[in-house]
């Protein structure tokens, strides 16, 4: 006899195995490229695509019907090109990158501009703490291809440092 050691959520309880197999699995192949996901992404130099898999992520947006529904974290796979990243911003929790192809350049930076560049290839990751200014950049000749998890189910879009763009956020996950 196999016995359950936790019990289940009673959403998911009320779920036949099938239903949960079914909802609960999300495959590459079926998740379409958002190149819209944030409001710097249409600004060149941060231009980049993402696959949600898990919840929405940090773009702030929720309605991702073809996502897994978020539970305690979010979990997306980003696409950008050489010579593209993302703005300086931060998040009310930790984000992790964690690259699977390709050769990232992460930052962090302080209020005062100081930042640091960390250098990741395949299989190397950086956890940015909450609060901390992070962001990335694509700086080799090749796409990259890494993992971002949030440590919230339903996370705040976020914070970016320019003052710009964090104004236009909200306009952004209106539209």
């Amino acid at each position: 006899m196999t016995i359950a050691r936790h019990p289940m959520p009673k959403e998911i309880a009320a779920l036949s195995l099938d239903e949960v197999a079914q909802k609960f699995t999300a495959r590459f192949r079926d998740r379409k490229p958002d190149w819209a996901a944030f409001e710097d992404a249409k600004i060149e130099g941060f231009k980049r695509a993402q696959h949600r898999f898990i919840g929405a992520g940090g773009s702030g947006k929720h309605g991702d019907t073809a996502a897994i529904p978020p539970r305690a974290f979010t979990l997306s796979i980003m696409y950008v090109e050489p010579g593209q990243g993302n703005a300086a911003h931060t998040h009310e929790v930790e984000e992790i990158f964690f690259v699977l192809q390709g050769y990232l350049t992460a930052f962090v930076q302080d209020e005062a501009g100081r930042r640091i560049d960390i250098k990741l290839g395949p299989w190397e990751c950086i956890a940015c703490p909450p609060g901390v200014i992070h962001g990335y950049i694509n700086e080799s000749l090749e796409p990259v291809y890494f993992q971002v998890m949030l440590g919230k189910g339903r996370p705040e879009a976020m914070g970016y440092a320019d003052d710009q763009l964090y104004q236009n956020r909200e306009a952004h996950l209106k539209g």
